[in-house]
């Protein structure tokens, strides 16, 4: 495929894509509910959550059955190994994906991906045209490296898989303090505290250059980039935190026309902005509870729901890249 015919299939894919999140806005200001306490989102609008985890540890096998994970359980004070990559290269397409040369899609991230990634992987190999990888592991983010270096590890499997598309969540783990690695006795060397919500500056300047390189090395040699944003949750402490970390996500994937943001916060919100417990199922037009019992994880149904629109997103794009869907 010549650069000429990529660029104008790509600029193709970020229209269809933001004409897709405009319409899930507009979808969700109609539908949801209230603003507080156990209101009813709307049946669109936007994406991501921490969901809990799909498991604590073990192989997870993604649904088409091409990819296995293993992901080791911890906690952000924790530190463990990380997920490991079959070993198998996959080939770069270079024209419409198809059942016989099917896009590569990687999900990764925390424990979110762990839980939407499964039914994200479902719907995907429904379409015919894509092979998934799944790669996830729990309590990480971009705030810890001394517990788990992401942007190494996208170093090392991103030749390895080849992707053409990169689905990448970081929720509630990454409004703490921020380290640049160990101390020489292995304790973790923070550099900045954590957001409190009050300027923060420092903490969004290092967060936000953080999330840039990640952006910039996943949307690069012509892959396209679905960044899922974190819900709120229904400890107002606990969501001012997690309000700027969103904030600075929301202002890095703005500067970047090649990222594509799924809107989390909105989604699972109500109408007021406020915390809500129930949303719109899409599937069969029913107010469902989508929150884990801590107030911030979604349960299955609710990550199901993010599935969905993340897929929206996805299937946009294999759309542009000529997928016959």
């Amino acid at each position: 495929m010549s650069r000429q015919r990529y660029m104008v299939r790509r600029v193709g894919a970020l229209v269809v894509v933001a004409l897709v999140l405009f319409g899930v806005v507009r979808v969700v200001g109609a539908l949801a509910g209230g603003d507080d306490g156990d209101t009813v989102a709307g049946a669109d609008g936007s994406t991501p959550a921490d969901a809990t985890a799909a498991s604590d540890g073990g192989t997870v096998v993604g649904a088409t059955g091409n990819t296995t994970i293993t992901s080791a359980p911890g906690s952000t004070d924790a530190t463990g190994a990380g997920s490991t990559v079959p070993a198998t290269s996959a080939a770069v397409s270079t024209g419409p994906p198809t059942a016989a040369d099917p896009a590569v899609v990687l999900i990764a991230g925390d424990s979110d991906a762990g839980t939407f990634g499964p039914y994200l992987e479902t719907l995907l190999d429904d379409t015919g045209v894509a092979r998934t990888q799944l790669d996830y592991k729990v309590s990480s983010g971009l705030s810890r490296p001394d517990f788990f270096d992401w942007p190494s590890h996208f170093r090392q499997i991103i030749p390895q898989i080849q992707p053409d598309i990169v689905v990448v969540t970081f929720g509630g783990n990454d409004p703490q303090g921020l380290t640049d690695g160990s101390k020489a006795d292995g304790t973790p060397n923070f550099i900045i505290g954590e957001p409190t919500g009050d300027g923060d500056a420092e903490w969004r300047a290092e967060y936000g250059r953080r999330v840039g390189e990640v952006m910039d090395y996943l949307a690069s040699e012509g892959r396209t980039l679905v960044w899922v944003g974190i819900p709120n949750d229904d400890n107002p402490d606990v969501t001012t935190r997690l309000r700027v970390q969103d904030e600075v996500v929301r202002a890095e994937a703005a500067k970047r026309p090649q990222v594509a943001f799924v809107d989390t916060w909105k989604r699972f919100s109500g109408r007021e902005g406020g915390w809500a417990e129930f949303v719109i199922d899409p599937r069969d037009s029913t107010a469902k509870d989508v929150r884990a019992d801590d107030g911030f994880h979604l349960n299955t149904v609710g990550a199901e729901i993010l599935a969905l629109d993340i897929m929206e997103v996805v299937r946009a794009d294999l759309v542009a890249r000529g997928a016959q869907l």
